[in-house]
């Protein structure tokens, strides 16, 4: 009969003891460190105090790594623009508040992956991974024009300028976030959105 300790004692992680997420988050510091090319996985098992074996028990691959790490900061953008918020899901809801919407999910997203969002900027396409995060990257931007192109359409923003333009030029603010942010500074994610959207949609605006 099982005791009472062992019937309340904590899960264990895994073979290795580390989790999955552990042995991710520690290879896109090593990546974003050293580069994905020039990082080992003895490089990694040096770092996590484990054995090569007890990786390849998460990851069989280190390519695996790069794509589980990429997928992480798409499927969070991609979740944002699955949204009741980006999609419209009120009849009162404009394009230009979704766009909005869309934008403060993102730098939420940053913020809150900022590692792989990092890891994510740096993709040169030099791998069948790499050319698929970044396939996926663009039709996030496809996605984002599209709402531009609503929001000049119904007159809330500018329609001097080409909205793919606008996508770049929006998200090349929000991307420069990961140069400088520090999770332990004093702005919250809710106030470094606020301010993107300040700054971005005021000079936007058609009025």
């Amino acid at each position: 009969m099982m005791s009472h300790s062992e019937a309340v004692a904590a899960p264990k992680r895994g073979r290795p003891g580390l989790s999955r997420q552990d042995v991710l988050d520690a290879a896109v510091a090593a990546f974003i460190e050293h580069g994905y090319d020039a990082t080992s996985m003895g490089m990694l098992s040096s770092r996590l105090g484990l054995s090569k074996a007890a990786i390849y028990h998460h990851f069989p691959a280190k390519v695996e790594l790069l794509g589980a790490a990429l997928d992480e900061a798409l499927g969070g953008l991609e979740d944002v623009l699955r949204q009741e918020g980006a999609t419209g899901g009120s009849p009162e809801s404009t394009a230009e508040q979704r766009l909005a919407f869309v934008m403060r999910g993102a730098v939420h997203v940053l913020v809150e992956r900022l590692p792989y969002v990092t890891l994510l900027l740096r993709v040169r396409g030099n791998s069948e991974v790499e050319r698929a995060a970044l396939a996926r990257r663009r039709e996030f931007d496809r996605a984002v024009t599209a709402l531009v192109i609503e929001a000049r359409d119904e007159g809330s923003v500018r329609s001097d300028i080409d909205p793919s333009v606008v996508t770049r030029l929006l998200f090349g603010m929000i991307n420069s976030i990961v140069e400088w942010y520090r999770p332990e500074g004093p702005e919250s994610a809710d106030q470094l959105a606020s301010d993107v959207l300040a700054v971005a949609l005021e000079g936007l605006s058609a009025t």
